[in-house]
């Protein structure tokens, strides 16, 4: 499992990581406090906090640095 930090702070950037981790065939959680969604869930995403970055969990070691390549434009440092 590799896990990022991102940045969801916006009604388009959510819609569009969405869009983005669907065409993986992988599982994603992303992680905020307590709570752990299913990174596809658009109502899920929307039930976090998004004003702090949240970290992503990916669940597929093979594919990871493809999968961290496609989502560059949400991971902060």
């Amino acid at each position: 499992m590799k896990s990022v930090k991102i940045s969801l702070n916006s009604i388009d950037k959510v819609k569009a990581f969405v869009n983005e981790v669907t065409k993986f065939d992988s599982d994603f959680d992303l992680v905020s406090g307590r709570y752990v969604i299913d990174a596809k869930s658009i109502m899920g995403i929307f039930s976090l906090d998004l004003s702090k970055p949240i970290d992503l969990n990916i669940h597929n070691d093979a594919q990871a640095d493809t999968i961290v390549n496609a989502l560059k434009p949400f991971i902060v440092e």
